[in-house]
């Protein structure tokens, strides 16, 4: 019955589907997990994804740093091993999200600037050199870490969050998932006989074929990454055992070979990673200052990344305080990266919060199973190796699908806000736009000139300003949330209009007893906690 006198709606108009804070259809959300069997299967997969960053940034960083293949087996293995133990602690004590917590491409700028610094070009040993260098990115590390743990442990974070709207969020989280295409379709062309078959077949056996195969519905779509990686895996092996590019270039075949990873030939068959494995860090006051401002960025790009997560685990929005407590143990994962020596720092793994959304399983069970084979394969070094030597032309097929998933939940935010307003369309339009024109600005510079904009003899400040402007995600939430929260704000009707009020019942901890069911710390640790 309609309310105040309005005529009630014709039963054949259309009408607008309803916003829902919570995401339906998921088959099972955080506390309710698989059967076992499933369970354990949904984790290897999560596993399988995360190898991508876990190899492609020590297979960038290990060469310039004058590392080998046995250096960059033992950097693969200790990230993996790191992200393990990251991953349970923000399963146990942080979100309680679905969140695997992996090495992080926004540290690798300030990285590549520490190992270009001329401290150590005095050093004619390749091995040496990586030593002294993989010590000085600890120590960045260590100090790093500090800023994501005080504003995460302290409520600071949390005072921030507060003012975040769904208008505010979806160019954040947007971009989160589109900001990364250029590891998606470029990646595929680096071997296209193998990356667009890759592509088309995740595609057909996550959407169409379930719709085919009636009795396989939760087989295929929840599989799918096993099923189009074997099957491709073994297509690629076959063409490189045929001789298919024994005379290509060398760049062919290191994308397109499943040879030529050096990894299997180079790890140890059992090997457990120690902190200070490189040796005692070393501390430089620009390079941590550096390495500080990643580690902001990151703080950013994560707050997007958990949102995303959180929805496709059918849970509800994050309380603050439950975001700024994640915050907190992320900087714990950043230290832990630097203890035992990644190269890189760590943050929320965006192709894992894909994955949820294309298997529709967001079950804290399946990380924490996806974690326990992090340190499995990490210390059985010989056999994680194996699934770590998939193409990288593979995975980038894989990225295609979960970025764009990610990216669409940042658009599904809009849903709580009013799109017929002009000033939701500025807001929206114009920190996407500057969002992607001003990081493509700063890569392109970067790429042509060999430097970034600014550039002056101080190499650390260089990159506190060039890395946050060439992060999409930064860019259009800094600039989303400015404008959101300084724009008209005193007009009565803009709260409905940016969404606000659909968050509001989740400011506390306590304004939802759903928040309790899906954040609380287990043995009653909440009261060491801010939780308002």
């Amino acid at each position: 019955m309609a309310g105040g006198g309005a005529p009630a709606p014709k039963a054949d108009e259309p009408q607008p589907h309803p916003p829902k804070d919570q995401l339906p259809n998921i088959s099972y959300c955080i506390t309710s997990p698989p059967p076992w069997p499933e369970a354990i299967l949904l984790g290897f997969q999560h596993y399988l994804v995360m190898l991508g960053t876990t190899v492609l940034i020590p297979t960038a960083l290990v060469p310039q740093m004058g590392g080998g293949n046995e250096e960059k087996a033992k950097v693969v293995q200790t990230i993996l091993f790191v992200s393990g133990i990251n991953t349970l602690l923000q399963s146990l004590f942080g979100t309680r999200l679905p969140a695997v917590i992996g090495a992080s491409y926004t540290f690798v700028p300030t990285t590549i600037s520490i190992i270009l610094s001329s401290r150590f070009s005095d050093t004619s040993n390749p091995v040496d050199r990586f030593e002294r260098i993989m010590r000085a990115t600890q120590g960045a590390l260590i100090v790093a870490s500090t800023l994501q743990m005080i504003l995460g442990f302290s409520g600071l974070w949390r005072n921030v969050v507060r003012f975040l709207s769904p208008l505010s969020a979806a160019p954040l989280v947007g971009l989160v998932g589109f900001g990364l295409y250029e590891f998606g379709f470029p990646g595929v062309a680096k071997c296209i006989e193998i990356g667009l078959p890759e592509l088309l077949i995740l595609v057909f056996v996550s959407q169409y074929l379930p719709h085919v195969i009636k009795s396989g519905k939760n087989v295929f779509d929840r599989f799918a990454v096993i099923f189009s990686v074997v099957i491709v895996w073994i297509y690629a092996h076959l063409l490189t055992v045929g001789g298919a590019y024994n005379d290509a270039a060398p760049k062919t075949q290191a994308s397109c070979r499943t040879d030529r990873s050096g990894l299997i030939g180079s790890a140890p068959w059992i090997r457990v990673p120690w902190p200070f494995q490189w040796g005692a860090p070393s501390f430089d006051a620009g390079e941590a200052f550096a390495m500080m401002m990643a580690s902001f960025v990151a703080l950013v790009e994560s707050t997007g990344a958990f949102i995303s997560v959180s929805r496709y685990a059918s849970a509800t929005m994050l309380p603050p305080s439950i975001l700024s407590r994640g915050v907190g143990w992320q900087g714990v994962a950043i230290l832990i990266s630097g203890l035992f020596g990644t190269g890189a720092g760590a943050s929320v793994s965006v192709e894992n919060a894909g994955l949820l959304a294309l298997t529709r399983v967001g079950s804290r069970r399946v990380v924490q199973i996806a974690a326990g084979f992090m340190i499995f394969f990490s210390i059985l070094g010989k056999f994680g190796a194996v699934f770590a030597s998939i193409p990288g032309p593979i995975i980038a097929a894989l990225y295609c699908l979960f970025f764009a998933y990610v990216g669409a939940g940042g658009v599904s935010f809009l849903q709580f806000c009013n799109l017929n307003s002009f000033r939701t369309k500025f807001i929206l339009g114009f920190s996407i736009f500057l969002g992607l024109s001003i990081p493509q600005y700063f890569n392109e510079y970067t790429a042509i000139n060999g430097y970034g904009p600014v550039h002056t003899g101080a190499r650390w400040f260089n990159d506190m300003v060039n890395v946050p402007f060439s992060s999409e995600p930064f860019v259009a939430g800094c600039v989303a949330f400015f404008l959101d929260n300084t724009l008209h704000k005193k007009d009565g009707s803009i709260r409905k209009d940016r969404g606000k009020h659909w968050w509001d019942k989740f400011r506390s901890f306590k304004g939802d007893t759903r928040s309790e069911e899906f954040y609380s710390l287990p043995f009653n640790l909440n009261k060491y906690f801010p939780s308002v």
